[in-house]
C-alpha cells in the first residue's frame, strides 16, 4: 500500500488524516482510500475509484484542513467532506500538530481486496514519484502554541474558513455517487449497535 499522504499527530490519542492508495491485481482498478482519526479512533473510511488510471501521469491529491471541515480533493475535484461536528459529540482532529509522512508500506493482510491478494515481493524495489510538492497555508506549532492563534497574516487566511461553493458541492456529490466504491455510513454490518453519529448529518 501506498501512503500518498497522511497528516499524524504522535501518541495513544493520535489524530491522522489518509490519503492511500491500495495494491491490487494487475489490471484491476486502483483503490483510493481516505481515512480520518480523531483522539486515536479512526474507522471513518471512504474508498473510491478513479475516472483516470493514477499510474499514468502525474495528479494533484490535496487535503483542506480547517476547524470547520475536511476536504479531500483530487485535482481540484472534491471527493470527500468530513466536517466538524464536535457539537454533537464527533471528535474532531484539531488540537494536535500534526506532520505529513509519506510511505510504502506492505498492508497485505486487509489493503488487497480485503487481504486475499498478498505482495508480490519478485517485483521489488517498489518506488513512488513526486512532483509539486506543497505543503502551505499552515498553522505553524511552536512551544506549544498555534501560529494562527496569534494575531498573524496566517490567523486571518481565507483558507481557515474555506468551504465549498455550490459548484464543488456538485461536484463531491458526482464522485460519490459514480465512484465511491465503500462508505462506512453504509455498511450496517460493521456498526451493529448503530452507525457513527456523523452518518445521520451525511
Amino acid at each position: 500500500m501506498f501512503y500518498l499522504s497522511q497528516l499524524s499527530s504522535k501518541g495513544t490519542t493520535w489524530d491522522e488524516i489518509d490519503f492511500e492508495f491500495l495494491g491490487n491485481l494487475s489490471g484491476d482498478p486502483y483503490i483510493l482510500h481516505t481515512n480520518v482519526y480523531s483522539q486515536g479512533k479512526g474507522d471513518r473510511e471512504q474508498q473510491f475509484y478513479l475516472w483516470f488510471d493514477p499510474t499514468a501521469d502525474f495528479h494533484t491529491y490535496s487535503i483542506l484542513w480547517n476547524p470547520q471541515r475536511i476536504v479531500f480533493s483530487v485535482d481540484g475535484t472534491p471527493i470527500r467532506e468530513f466536517k466538524n461536528l464536535e457539537s454533537i459529540g464527533v471528535p474532531f482532529p484539531k488540537k494536535q500538530p500534526m506532520r505529513i509522512y509519506s510511505s510504502l508500506w506492505n498492508a497485505d493482510d486487509w489493503a488487497t481486496r480485503g487481504g486475499l491478494v498478498k505482495t508480490d515481493w519478485s517485483n521489488a524495489p517498489f518506488t513512488a514519484s513526486y512532483r509539486n510538492f506543497n505543503a502551505n497555508n499552515a498553522c505553524v506549532w511552536n512551544g506549544g502554541k498555534s501560529s494562527c492563534n496569534s494575531n498573524s497574516a496566517s490567523s486571518t487566511a481565507s483558507w481557515l474558513s474555506q468551504e465549498l461553493d455550490s459548484s464543488g458541492e456538485q461536484k463531491l456529490r458526482w464522485v460519490q455517487k459514480k465512484y465511491m466504491i465503500y462508505n462506512y455510513c453504509t455498511d450496517i454490518k460493521r456498526f451493529p449497535q448503530g452507525l457513527p453519529l456523523e452518518c445521520t448529518r451525511s
